[in-house]
């Protein structure tokens, strides 16, 4: 491999890890400020959570069409837009006139963020294909470190006195052009063009609905991690926000760093049994978040709760490219639209059930949901 060829691929890579690290940084800014939207439009957790469900309804619509756009146009071209869209749209996250034009901005928050992330996993799919060596981990631990950032530079603006607003829109400013010029060097729309095909929205068959559903199971508990977190600490222990804020920080963090040694880890142990261990993880340290009333604890809690979550999206992305006689890029964007439903769909459930009972009763939820994962984790591996 010529030197050029080096740079270019080295330059492909780093470009698609920006777009994780900048899907990280504005999931966690938007999960930063649910208590500021909650407070702004002074709603209660059954409103917020149908405001949640917008979102999810909007990537429902999203997943319907993200096969046909990156068909047609690529990876590069739908993340590049789509991505810019979804940072922008933060902007206008306090300036709705009111609580429906704000379920109207999160539909559209929902459909181009589940485009987005349909394409930029179908760029790392390829890219980990073209390199011959596991890249996926580490592009999802961008994702976390995105997450991460964001939440500790959401904690900063708070603690320094940043108006919300003025945080929102620096964000969304900078996310936008970060997504805008890194896309620049993502593969050439030829190559996920081709991978991803141009028919349009194909519900997953065979074993590719058994990855999926394993998959919603995790990122059901993942999404009600990264948007109920903060509320959690902020509410039912009494931490002031700022401080709150760190709960999303704790678990990305941990997340992070578990990821980007993710790739050794499916190297040495079967995708069952690391499945399995790491959702018990996850269900045990909930549990202890959810018994404890000191918020040191909690936030120990939150981040073995990202150790146990680190590697599940990974270890089905990968199971999906390994299913036979389906494309392995086809077979990720089908999984990973499966998961990106799960992702949306669980905070809504989770604020439903907190208006009927309580925030902490409603995140049980996510044991309960690290349980089922562990006891299907044989079902991981399609071979």
């Amino acid at each position: 491999m010529s030197a050029t060829v080096m740079q270019l691929s080295a330059r492909m890579r780093w470009a698609a890890r920006t777009q994780f690290f900048a899907s990280g940084f504005i999931f966690a800014t938007w999960g930063v400020h649910i208590p500021t939207v909650k407070a702004h439009y002074g709603v209660t957790e059954a409103e917020l959570g149908l405001a949640m469900l917008a979102a999810g309804v909007g990537a429902l619509l999203g997943l319907t069409q993200a096969s046909r756009w990156i068909g047609r146009y690529g990876a590069r071209a739908t993340a590049g837009l789509c991505g810019a869209v979804y940072a922008l749209l933060l902007a206008g996250l306090l300036v709705m006139p009111g609580y429906a034009a704000l379920l109207g901005l999160l539909a559209a928050f929902g459909i181009v963020t589940s485009v987005f992330d349909v394409a930029i996993n179908t760029e790392a799919a390829e890219l980990e294909l073209r390199n011959g060596h596991p890249l996926m981990s580490g592009m999802h631990g961008m994702f976390s470190l995105g997450g991460m950032a964001g939440a500790v530079t959401g904690s900063a603006a708070l603690a320094a006195g940043m108006a919300p607003q003025s945080h929102l829109t620096l964000v969304a400013v900078a996310m936008a052009l970060a997504i805008v010029l890194s896309a620049q060097w993502m593969l050439p729309r030829e190559a996920t063009a081709f991978a991803v095909g141009n028919e349009g929205f194909r519900l997953p068959r065979g074993a590719l609905v058994i990855l999926g559903v394993l998959a919603a199971l995790g990122l059901i508990a993942e999404g009600a991690i990264y948007d109920w977190s903060v509320l959690y600490l902020k509410q039912e222990l009494g931490s002031p926000q700022q401080q709150a804020a760190l709960a999303y920080a704790s678990f990305s963090a941990a997340m992070a760093a578990t990821r980007f040694g993710g790739d050794a880890m499916r190297a040495r142990f079967a995708p069952a049994d690391l499945l399995r261990s790491s959702a018990l993880l996850a269900a045990a340290s909930m549990t202890l978040v959810l018994l404890t009333d000191a918020p040191w604890l909690a936030l120990a809690g939150f981040a073995g709760v990202g150790v146990g979550f680190a590697n599940v999206v990974p270890i089905l992305f990968a199971a999906s490219a390994r299913v036979p006689c389906v494309e392995p890029a086809r077979g990720i964007a089908a999984v990973s639209a499966a998961a990106y439903l799960g992702f949306m769909a669980g905070p809504p459930v989770i604020g439903f059930l907190a208006e009927v009972s309580s925030l902490t009763a409603a995140l049980y939820v996510v044991v309960a949901f690290a349980v089922a994962l562990a006891a299907s984790a044989r079902w991981s591996d399609p071979a």
